[in-house]
């Protein structure tokens, strides 16, 4: 009877645990700030006013199905898959990332250049828990892990974006320009190594259409450039969803 309790709570479900609280406070933390409606302009050297590397608008509502999805995977996670090995090989990079994003959106609205680390550390442990992910229970850890990772990849080179624009080392059209051709080539080769979660690639995609939407009748060479991405993305989601997927 003794060892009863470290069984039932031993390493795996105190993650399991800890991933549903990291889940639950990443999911309020918007409420606890004064909210994220894009950089201020002026946190710039060089104010960023409606830059050509940002997607339009309506794409950031993609955060309420992320929200919902990750709450979903950490809570079944604790309550039928604490002990599952393949569950728990990912926990600790989803909790540091979860973790680091409860206090994103504070940090965004004081200091362009944190905020781009920290949304950079976001990314890479949402990627090793989606690479670390097991195949089995598909739409409860796959896909809400690639679709997290797939925003957080798009927003990451929107940053990068931003702070060659803001801080002058290329103008604002040659800097969505160069983020543009980078994130595809990231994102094309973490979804042709991955090989699986075409969820992830959907995702890049969906903020690529926004960012042609943004420009398409102002800077067509952007527009041009994100709908080239998406083509590229779309062939390498298209193969990541091959049999067995």
């Amino acid at each position: 009877m003794s060892d009863m309790p470290q069984i039932r709570w031993g390493g795996k479900r105190a993650k399991a645990v800890l991933v549903l609280v990291a889940a639950l406070v990443f999911v309020l933390s918007p409420l606890l700030t004064e909210g994220f409606a894009g950089f201020d302009p002026e946190l710039f050297p060089v104010p960023q006013d409606n830059p050509p590397v940002q997607p339009a608008g309506y794409a950031f509502g993609i955060w309420g199905p992320i929200y919902l999805w990750l709450v979903i995977h950490a809570g079944f996670g604790l309550m039928r898959r604490a002990d599952d090995p393949g569950w728990d090989a990912g926990r600790w990079p989803l909790f540091l990332s979860l973790g680091l994003g409860s206090g994103w959106i504070a940090i965004a609205n004081v200091s362009a250049p944190l905020a781009t680390l920290v949304i950079w550390l976001m990314l890479l442990g949402a990627l090793v828990a989606l690479f670390e992910s097991p195949r089995g229970d598909r739409w409860l850890v796959q896909a809400p892990l690639g679709v997290y990772a797939g925003w957080l990849t798009a927003a990451s080179w929107v940053s990068v974006g931003l702070m060659l624009g803001g801080y002058g080392v290329m103008g604002e059209t040659a800097a969505a320009l160069a983020a543009l051709t980078l994130a595809t080539g990231f994102a094309a080769a973490l979804q042709w190594r991955l090989g699986r979660a075409p969820e992830y690639g959907l995702t890049v995609i969906w903020a690529l259409i926004a960012v042609i939407v943004a420009n398409f009748a102002a800077a067509p060479a952007i527009a041009a450039l994100a709908a080239t991405g998406a083509a590229v993305m779309a062939g390498f989601a298209f193969r990541a969803s091959g049999p067995g997927e």
